[in-house]
């Protein structure tokens, strides 16, 4: 892993989902959807996009993605109105209000995290549909293939380096034999994930056991009863996890068990190390994409999903969590990581 290639642009936190239009990009309020304004492929001045923004829940990765989604928009100069919504992570929620936004006769809509696609995605199949911070469109039923989606639906995976995190979790344990795989079972993305670790650890010479929870409710159990059976813990970016990644670093932390993460806001929360996407950049990438269907005429179903590299990832510790689990990071400071618990 060369872990000194990586990006180190910081992961910008704080977009709350809210129930709200917001006016971006100067333009006034012209009618949305209207078939003159966009009958070549591009949009006159004076044009008013309608956006839609489905979001999963409140949590610092999806927020950031928001964030870089919306700042994309604003600075191609469009003139759009965004309608944020947050589902605070209610399945049910996240279909009344998709059914809502394709009522409103939304132009575009963004969805961030799987089940908030999902629905979207079951609510039009009209209207174009960007989707960010998925790990695997074409496994969630979003679309027929990543390369070619075929339908209204495209966007930025999440997919994670999950092979380097491995690897960092090895460089940074490497006496451990067994990992437990810390993930929630309504989650597929997560699975997806676990499954690639497993066997990359099966490589290094360790063994993977699943850990599962199947809501928040019953992460604090389960991280208990792990405690004194494994050695280190990985997390993917699971939405359920990341909620509960307080108690689950604490719990860890206290048993000396470091615990590598699928991202930085894990980090953040005490986990030990990430080897991260940097989900405002998938946002701003999102963003760009729905810019090009809406002053381009570009067609979701010629848009290859779009993914982040390990080079463009950003290798982060908690140097707090390092010293309490007495663990030497001096090779990841030589390659560059930045160290979250000094923004703390």
């Amino acid at each position: 892993m060369n872990n000194s290639t990586c990006s180190r642009r910081s992961l910008v936190k704080g977009m709350a989902g809210a129930a709200a239009f917001a006016i971006v990009g100067g333009l006034g309020l012209a009618g949305c959807g209207d078939p003159a304004a966009k009958a070549d492929g591009s949009a006159p001045s004076d044009a008013a996009f309608k956006i839609g923004v489905l979001q999963l829940t409140e949590h610092p990765a999806l927020d950031a993605a928001n964030k870089g989604f919306v700042a994309a928009v604003e600075e191609a100069g469009i003139g759009a109105k965004i309608n944020q919504q947050n589902a605070q992570n209610d399945q049910s929620a996240c279909q009344t209000i998709a059914a809502t936004l394709v009522n409103e006769g939304c132009d575009l809509i963004l969805a961030i995290a799987t089940p908030a696609a999902q629905a979207v995605a079951g609510a039009t199949s009209d209207i174009p549909i960007v989707c960010t911070a998925i790990t695997d469109f074409a496994a969630s039923g979003l679309v027929k293939d990543n390369d070619a989606p075929g339908g209204n639906v495209t966007g930025t995976s999440d997919m994670n380096p999950v092979v380097d995190q491995i690897d960092l979790l090895h460089q940074l344990a490497p006496e451990a034999k067994k990992v437990g795989l810390l993930y929630c079972t309504a989650e597929s993305n997560s699975k997806i994930q676990i499954d690639l670790a497993a066997a990359e650890l099966k490589k290094l010479g360790m063994e993977g056991v699943e850990y599962t929870a199947s809501g928040s409710n019953e992460v604090q159990q389960v991280v208990e009863s792990m405690m004194g059976k494994v050695d280190a813990i990985y997390t993917p970016t699971d939405n359920t996890i990341a909620s509960a990644m307080t108690v689950i670093a604490s719990i860890a932390n206290e048993h000396k068990v470091p615990t590598v993460c699928g991202e930085v806001a894990h980090v953040e929360a005490g986990g030990l190390a990430s080897l991260s996407i940097n989900y405002e950049e998938l946002g701003r990438r999102a963003g760009e994409m729905a810019v090009r269907i809406l002053t381009e005429g570009a067609e979701p179903a010629a848009m290859p999903i779009e993914s982040m590299g390990a080079a463009e990832c950003d290798l982060v510790y908690n140097g707090q969590t390092a010293e309490a689990l007495g663990i030497d990071v001096t090779s990841l400071v030589e390659d560059g990581a930045t160290d979250v618990s000094a923004a703390e």
